[in-house]
C-alpha cells in the first residue's frame, strides 16, 4: 500500500514509471519471440508478437499491477518447442533471451544516467533522473525476478531443462503450486527485499563502469 500512497502523493511518478514498465515488458517479450524465431519456431512471429509495439505484449491487469504494487506480467509469448532442433538447449536460450535483454537495456541506460550527471548537467533534473532511474531498476527487477526457478517464471524453464530428469517430482510439484509459492514470497516481502539488495549492487557496478568509460572522453 505504501507504493500506491507514494504514487498518489506524487502523481508525476505515474508518468516517470510508465516508460520503464512499457520498455521493460516489451523488450522482454520481443526477445523471447525473436530468439524462438531464430531457433526455428515462427509461432510468435506469425501471431504478431515478434514486434517492439508494446500493445502486442501488454496485459492490462498485469500492467496495472506492476504500476501500483510493483508486481505484474505481460502476455506470455506462445512457443512451440516441437519446432526446435535441440529442445533443451533452445528452450534455455529462449527462456534467457528476455532476461538478457532486460539486463542489456539496464546496462545501456546506466550510461545515459551517468552521462546526464557528468556531461549533460541533468543531475538535478527530476524527470531525467526518475525516468532513466526507473528504466534501470525495473529492467533489472524483471531480469532478476524471472531468474527465480519457480513456475511459471523463465528460470523454471531453465531449471527444468537442466534437472527435470533428475528430480521430476520437484518440478511437477512446482508446476502445480508454483504460483502460490510465488504469491507467498511476494506477500512476505522476501522477494522485494532480495530484489532491492541485488538491484542496488548491480546498479552500483553499472554506474561505476559507466563513469570510468565516460571519464575517458
Amino acid at each position: 500500500m505504501s507504493r500506491i500512497a507514494q504514487l498518489f502523493q506524487n502523481p508525476l511518478q505515474f508518468l516517470y514509471i510508465l516508460p520503464a514498465i512499457i520498455i521493460g515488458l516489451t523488450v522482454h517479450e520481443w526477445a523471447h519471440a525473436y530468439a524462438a524465431y531464430r531457433l526455428g519456431d515462427p509461432t510468435a512471429r506469425n501471431l504478431g508478437r515478434m514486434t517492439l509495439n508494446p500493445i502486442a505484449h501488454i496485459d492490462p491487469i498485469g500492467f496495472i499491477m506492476l504500476l501500483l504494487v510493483g508486481f505484474g506480467w505481460a502476455k506470455p509469448v506462445p512457443i512451440n518447442s516441437r519446432n526446435f532442433k535441440h529442445l533443451k538447449r533452445d528452450d534455455i536460450i529462449v527462456s534467457l533471451a528476455g532476461i538478457t535483454m532486460n539486463i542489456l537495456v539496464a546496462f545501456v541506460f546506466s550510461f545515459i544516467y551517468v552521462a546526464g550527471f557528468l556531461k549533460w548537467g541533468l543531475g538535478t533534473n527530476e524527470a531525467f533522473t526518475s525516468i532513466i532511474g526507473s528504466i534501470i531498476s525495473i529492467n533489472l527487477a524483471l531480469a532478476i525476478f524471472n531468474l527465480i526457478p519457480i513456475y511459471p517464471l523463465d528460470g523454471s524453464h531453465v531449471a527444468e531443462s537442466l534437472l527435470m530428469h533428475k528430480i521430476p517430482r520437484v518440478f511437477w510439484f512446482l508446476r502445480q503450486y508454483g504460483q502460490f509459492i510465488l504469491l507467498a514470497l511476494l506477500l512476505t516481502n522476501i522477494v522485494s527485499t532480495v530484489l532491492g539488495y541485488l538491484i542496488s549492487g548491480i546498479t552500483s557496478g553499472f554506474f561505476s563502469l559507466a563513469a570510468w568509460v565516460i571519464n575517458l572522453f
